[in-house]
């Protein structure tokens, strides 16, 4: 949520710091705003809205576009409502200061009072514009360079940020630190120009050195100079890490499609095999995961395994329970890290704890690494981004390889997360001697034709665009699955939600008569997961159910089902695999229909309202 840019040095900054807005879009935001100094004057453009509705303000008025400093934000709204006032960037009483924020400063109220009684005025609701002030007012009673004074002015804050700041008598610097929430700084050739984002998509074709802060430190950048990186705390240095970066500009456009979820969705088959390639070797009959391999034994001999995450990536984690235990024979607990964080769980050295998340930088997850860390437990990432907060945060763990996932809503990174457990849980389950050798290598050699399974399961766009149609008018819906196939109901369901705003729920398709049966009408729109593993006729028989309620029945089903077809009003079919790899194929279906509705009604399919792509702060 929200996005930070910036450019200091010998190119005009406005084309990069808007170009880097809307790089940043995906993040999820309601308004925007940047500041170009243009040598004597600061020009500050905001305004409630989209990056489109900033760029028509600066069209009109060429002076707010002149300058080779710049540094743009797009808020999503936390402290005050979405308008042009608390739009960022901020500036101080004096109008020299200049600030951009992401994460919230959950002390504010409490500074801002003291500023008001030390004659500071505001204008805005935003705890943002009291943290500007307080630098300021840091730096006028110390007497000290921008640096020191955000340095000290941090140590009094309780919260989160990543923030950029200029100062207009120190034209030639920015100030840049973080706090859980993720801040990049891109170094051009000689120290000659530096940018600043959220993450490295807005600068990629000027650079690909980067240097990503940690948690309490703050850098300053000065044209022609090395950049200074401090810890807050102590004001001890900090070597500087430059990355070299693998991302590429394609990776970030559409490539032809008309959103990037849609993009995302086909680019599934290639992030899979991206996720296996050289970890999965179906010919020799192994697995090689280093994270795993350092650390077998710590794996073995836990007591339980406790799977932490969010969202989508909650979901995943659910499929990896089913595998684990089924595979593995490991006792496994799913938690929200939301609620895990503050519900003081037990947690042992003997536990693991596996923390997925796409972004690596969700704040409860975060937090819910550092509680079981205290705790002595092992804690294994499995994250999409590398260098994020979780990667370095964990003992070990596994990236996903599945390249930048730019729509808010979730495809590739649910299907590699999926893939990701899949290897572990078959790894662990050789180790153990809990799965046979055969075994084992038929799941490798089926693992290995699922991308070209999806490609083929993406040849039924149009069937589905025909069933998204029919129902895109729904009010409600139900998703039904059992087994390895129930988180993939409540994926799809989040999917629906999350782009179309039509309410669905997903259930245990037993649970049905425990509540949601009730429901059930001539209006009602059933998707219902039935492939021909598993609980095949128990499903045969929820179906039945519903259709003698006149429920509209939308059935996945595996390729040549025909009992199914004879009961359901619309049948989607997948190809056929091991049951505990279905749910890489049942959930295409779900993601294509959801697209296809979103897009049928209208919606904002990659940005959709309220949402961010990673939620960095409560």
């Amino acid at each position: 949520m929200c996005g930070i840019t910036g450019y200091i040095g010998f190119r005009d900054a406005y084309p990069i710091v808007v170009n880097g807005l809307k790089r940043l879009e995906y993040r999820g935001y309601d308004s925007s705003g940047i500041m170009m100094y243009d040598g004597k004057e600061i020009h500050l453009s905001k305004t409630k809205g989209k990056v489109s509705d900033l760029e028509a303000i600066t069209d009109n008025d060429e002076k707010r576009k002149k300058g080779n400093i710049g540094i743009g934000h797009t808020r999503w709204a936390t402290h005050g409502v979405p308008n042009d006032v608390n739009s960022h960037p901020h500036i101080s009483q004096s109008g020299e200061l200049v600030i951009v924020h992401n994460g919230i400063i959950e002390n504010y109220d409490t500074l801002k009072k003291e500023l008001i009684s030390r004659g500071y005025v505001f204008k805005s609701d935003t705890d943002t514009e009291v943290l500007v002030n307080l630098i300021e007012e840091v730096k006028k009673n110390e007497g000290c360079k921008l640096g020191k004074a955000v340095q000290l002015a941090l140590t009094s804050v309780v919260g989160a940020y990543a923030i950029a700041v200029f100062d207009k008598t120190k034209p030639n610097e920015l100030v840049i630190a973080r706090l859980g929430s993720p801040i990049a700084i891109g170094v051009g050739k000689d120290n000659s120009e530096f940018f600043v984002a959220s993450d490295a998509s807005p600068f990629i074709e000027y650079t690909k050195d980067a240097i990503y802060l940690e948690d309490e430190e703050l850098a300053v950048v000065k044209i022609g100079k090395e950049i200074k990186v401090r810890k807050i705390k102590d004001d001890s240095m900090v070597d500087t890490n430059i990355q070299k970066l693998k991302l590429s500009l394609d990776q970030i456009e559409k490539g032809g499609y008309d959103h990037f979820m849609l993009k995302e969705i086909h680019e599934q088959p290639k992030a899979i095999i991206d996720t296996y390639r050289g970890r999965m070797l179906p010919n020799e009959g192994l697995i090689k995961m280093s994270g795993i391999d350092d650390n077998l034994n710590k794996f073995l001999n836990a007591n339980r395994i406790i799977i932490i995450a969010c969202g989508t990536s909650w979901h995943a984690g659910l499929v990896g329970e089913y595998l684990l235990e089924d595979m593995a024979r490991i006792p496994v607990e799913v938690e929200y890290a939301s609620e895990f964080r503050y519900r003081n769980p037990i947690i042992t050295p003997n536990d693991v704890v596996i923390a997925i998340s796409q972004s690596g930088e969700t704040a409860d997850t975060l937090a819910a690494i550092k509680l079981a860390k205290s705790k002595g437990a092992f804690v294994f990432g499995i994250c999409n981004v590398v260098g994020s907060s979780i990667a370095r945060e964990t003992h070990a763990g596994a990236y996903t390889h599945a390249g930048p996932e730019i729509g808010v809503a979730s495809t590739k990174a649910f299907t590699t997360q999926i893939t990701v457990l899949t290897l572990i849980s078959l790894k662990l389950a050789k180790a153990k001697g809990t799965m046979s050798d055969s075994a084992f290598r038929m799941y490798l050699q089926k693992m290995q034709l699922i991308p070209a399974k999806i490609e083929g399961l993406l040849k039924i766009d149009e069937k589905v665009k025909e069933i998204a149609a029919v129902y895109k008018d729904a009010k409600n819906c139900l998703y039904l699955g059992r087994g390895f196939n129930f988180p993939v109901a409540l994926e799809g369901a989040l999917k629906l939600k999350e782009i179309s705003y039509i309410h669905a729920e997903g259930y245990p398709a037993a649970e049905m008569k425990h509540g949601p049966i009730a429901l059930i009408d001539e209006n009602m729109p059933i998707f219902v997961i039935a492939t021909n593993k598993g609980h095949y006729e128990k499903v045969v028989s929820n179906i039945q159910e519903i259709k003698s309620r006149s429920g509209k029945i939308i059935a996945i089903v595996t390729e040549g089902d025909v009992q199914v077809r004879e009961i359901a009003d619309h049948v989607i079919e997948i190809p056929e695999t091991e049951e505990a790899l279905t749910p890489l194929l049942t959930t295409i279906p779900f993601q294509l229909l959801s697209y296809h509705v979103a897009v049928m009604l209208g919606k904002n399919v990659d940005q959709p309202r309220n949402l961010a792509k990673s939620v960095t702060v409560e």
